[in-house]
């Protein structure tokens, strides 16, 4: 085997990239979905489906941009560190090259209602002495 490398070039497509932060974005713990903003459908920003994300290079320069839906009641900042740090590793690892900007907005918080929490039998007919007297060792 020959140990001088071969030049070429790899083309990735924009939608390509699309597909791998929408993928990698929803895949993120509090994150509901993307969302677009009236004024940016209106201006024409958001070209790309789903609504809420754009993907630009210009002058070489790799640049997302993202309106997302979080769920309610989870710390935004936290939820927009963690998709920051999973599409810029994505885009590292599938692409081979950096994110030079990254914009992530929360658009609305949602709320996913999960009902209420079960309410404990009236009658449980156990007792707090009850693990004791098994004879079960807890730790």
């Amino acid at each position: 085997m020959p140990d001088a490398s071969i030049g070429g070039r790899a083309l990735v497509t924009r939608r390509a990239i699309i597909d791998i932060v929408r993928r990698v974005t929803l895949g993120q713990y509090g994150v509901a979905g993307f969302a677009g903003n009236w004024a940016d459908r209106v201006l024409g920003w958001i070209e790309d489906r789903p609504g809420g994300l754009r993907v630009s290079v210009a002058g070489g320069a790799l640049g997302i941009r993202m309106h997302l839906r979080v769920a309610q009641g989870l710390p935004i900042a936290e939820v927009a560190r963690q998709v920051d740090l999973a599409v810029r590793h994505a885009i590292r690892t599938a692409v081979g090259r950096e994110v030079d900007r990254l914009s992530i907005r929360v658009a609305r918080l949602e709320l996913h209602p999960g009902g209420e929490p079960p309410h404990p039998p009236d009658d449980p007919g156990l007792s707090p002495s009850d693990l004791a007297d098994s004879g079960t060792d807890v730790a």
